[in-house]
């Protein structure tokens, strides 16, 4: 049977890596809705959106230190333990992506990451290397979900994107795939996705 897919794109935080700032903050705030505050008001996903985008980190923490001079350590410490933020592989996303290369599906991934951090990640988890390539938004300028980095990803991996599958965890980036003419999939776990993997008529775990 002829596949309707050519290509799998992964997003990686959220669906493949357990990233989640609240990982290194739990240790830093005694109770929870002071840590949700500062994660809201302080340190925003806007915020930390913009370092995805490019900006660097010490440009972002001073900038932002000089506004919450009080929040400055806690400030610092998004950058310094960073790391600290990383859970682990989210496991069964990691097996279905290891069938699909065990298949020979070609494999590709787009994220919203920062420069000066990817090569954390890159150095925990060997899984990375089943990609035939990856795009990281902070290399390139370019965030999801504009359809420019869509757009830069197809060019690039010479994709055809109505036979290319994109998986994220953000409802918002797996529209803007959409937009951009790839068939997307919004992750809401490693069950539903092999459900809906399958239903494409790609190779998934039993």
């Amino acid at each position: 049977m002829t596949r309707a897919i050519d290509a799998v794109m992964f997003d990686l935080g959220g669906v493949l890596i357990d990233w989640n700032p609240r990982h290194l903050y739990r240790k830093l705030f005694d109770d929870a809705p002071a840590m949700e505050a500062f994660l809201s008001e302080v340190c925003t996903p806007s915020w930390n959106l913009e370092q995805d985008r490019g900006r660097p980190w010490a440009e972002a923490i001073a900038a932002l230190s000089a506004i919450h001079p009080d929040k400055a350590e806690l400030i610092a410490a998004y950058r310094s333990r960073w790391g600290e933020m990383l859970a682990g592989p989210i496991e069964g996303s990691v097996a279905i992506l290891e069938a699909l290369a065990r298949a020979g599906v070609p494999l590709y991934a787009l994220t919203n990451w920062s420069a000066e951090t990817f090569p954390i990640a890159e150095e925990l988890y060997d899984f990375l290397g089943l990609f035939r390539g990856i795009v990281v938004s902070g290399r390139i300028g370019l965030i999801k979900p504009d359809r420019a980095i869509y757009d830069h990803a197809v060019a690039r991996f010479g994709l055809v994107p109505e036979r290319t599958v994109f998986i994220d965890d953000s409802a918002k980036n797996a529209a803007g795939a959409e937009a951009a003419g790839l068939r997307a999939i919004h992750f809401q776990g490693p069950e539903a996705l092999a459900r809906d993997l399958a239903a494409l008529g790609l190779p998934v775990p039993a």
